[in-house]
């Protein structure tokens, strides 16, 4: 599993912040650690993410975890389950945020916004593109 877990990492480790020139991983937003791939059955994965924002009150939170939602679903080339959490503690409603970014509608909903999926698809681009 811990091949799958650095396979997803390399996925979203180049994530751009929202407000900042930096990546996720720069930014210790995300780590190796975050990531764990559990199996369900045959060629389907689990993925659990905890990521931590900079600050408790990051206003960003929200988005940062929308990034990594589009950004997985598009480069993953095995079938998953994802499911995307903020670090226990590191941010002060990590509760309905936990909810937002794991709830299908409210995310199809945020990527029918142009304004935000222009915001997701910056942050997404991969540098080399």
């Amino acid at each position: 599993m811990e091949e799958k877990a650095l396979e997803v990492y390399d996925v979203i480790r180049s994530i751009r912040d929202p407000e900042k020139p930096n990546t996720l991983e720069e930014l210790d937003v995300v780590t190796e650690k975050c990531v764990e791939v559990r199996e369900l059955g045959e060629d389907e994965y689990l993925i659990v993410i905890k990521f931590s924002p900079t600050v408790p009150h990051c206003s960003l939170a929200t988005l940062i975890g929308l990034c990594l939602q589009v950004k997985l679903q598009r480069c993953l080339p095995f079938k998953h389950k994802l499911e995307i959490y903020i670090s226990e503690g590191t941010h002060s409603t990590e509760e309905d945020i936990n909810k937002q970014i794991n709830d299908k509608e409210r995310v199809a909903a945020a990527m029918e916004n142009p304004n935000l999926r222009e915001i997701v698809e910056q942050c997404v681009i991969e540098p080399d593109d």
